[in-house]
């Protein structure tokens, strides 16, 4: 018999025929959560457990696993939702599915800079609500991006991504990261040591890093206070990379213009302000959300179990 294989979430169709085809899949028939007692009987025999970022496996739940379940193929590049020392004390491979879903990642980070640059949630709501006044000289008069200082925090493989879309928009690109990238991928994009002098230059502001316990909340008050005035803050990254009372009261100030944000701490819940306050553009974790991508996702998922359950080291292996 094939590897019995659990899959939390309902996949695009053609990830789905070919799990089905190549192990012993156990399909979801709902989207949504698997947790305690209900994913652990699933995982029952179970070789191994194809989970996606909104399926939180912290150490109890690691530890309640299965003896038969010996890799974790995590449907998506970020592995936050994952205790990773604990998986690695049960000696369950992790592998994840980074490069892919680039550029679908980099596109939203566009539109969100474009939605909160330009005003698009008070154009929307005018025209949603019809109270459109008609056009003016002075009507919802936004920023171009042109001209402007884009600052990234993280230069891998995203960021790099976001760069070079922004350049497209005649923005000057700045980053900070844990340390300088190679002079090719920099693409004169210019580093800067410390975070807090690159808040100082950058008149839009991108989170393109991991979320870890080193940057969890790093965009606080304090942080803040460091951009120029009117600033605009965009987050396609991890929700926790904010603290949400502090944007929100930089957001109320006019310290920042606007916020961008794809993520959110504790999504699907998030705090009230930021579906209420005028200059925030928002959306529901769409990322890496095309059809082509998740296709793509599902398919490095099983080419990593596939790899593993064959004896071979899985392409995208963690630890």
């Amino acid at each position: 018999m094939p590897p019995r294989v659990v899959i939390t979430r309902p996949l695009p169709q053609p990830v789905e025929a070919r799990a089905v085809q190549i192990f012993d899949a156990v399909l979801a028939t709902e989207d949504t959560p698997l947790t305690g007692d209900a994913l652990l009987a699933r995982l029952e025999g179970a070789a191994a457990l194809l989970p996606c970022v909104a399926d939180k496996l912290p150490r109890p739940m690691i530890n309640a696993l299965p003896a038969s379940v010996k890799i974790i193929a995590n449907f998506g590049a970020g592995l936050d939702h994952l205790d990773l020392a604990a998986l690695a004390e049960r000696h369950i491979a992790i592998t994840n599915t980074p490069d892919v879903l680039t550029d679908a990642t980099a596109d939203i980070a566009m539109l969100l800079m474009l939605g909160a640059a330009r005003r698009a949630k008070e154009g929307m709501t005018q025209i949603r609500e019809a109270s459109w006044p008609g056009w003016s000289p002075t009507h919802l008069l936004g920023s171009s991006l042109g001209d402007k200082r884009l600052g990234i925090v993280g230069m891998g493989r995203i960021g790099t991504a976001i760069a070079s879309r922004a350049r497209g928009f005649g923005m000057t690109v700045h980053y900070h990261g844990r340390r300088r990238t190679d002079a090719g991928v920099e693409t004169g994009a210019i580093f800067h040591a410390s975070l807090e002098e690159l808040l100082g230059i950058s008149d839009v502001l991108v989170l393109a890093c991991a979320a870890t316990t080193e940057t969890r909340h790093m965009i606080n008050a304090e942080r803040l206070a460091h951009l120029p005035q009117g600033a605009i803050l965009i987050n396609p990254a991890r929700g926790d990379l904010l603290v949400d009372e502090d944007v929100i009261t930089a957001l109320k100030s006019g310290g920042l213009a606007a916020a961008g944000l794809d993520v959110f701490d504790g999504e699907p819940d998030l705090r009230a302000e930021y579906r209420d306050l005028p200059n925030v553009f928002a959306l529901p974790h769409l990322g890496s959300a095309t059809l082509e991508t998740r296709t793509a996702m599902g398919m490095l998922a099983l080419d990593n179990l596939e790899a593993f359950f064959a004896g071979r080291t899985p392409p995208n292996l963690i630890q």
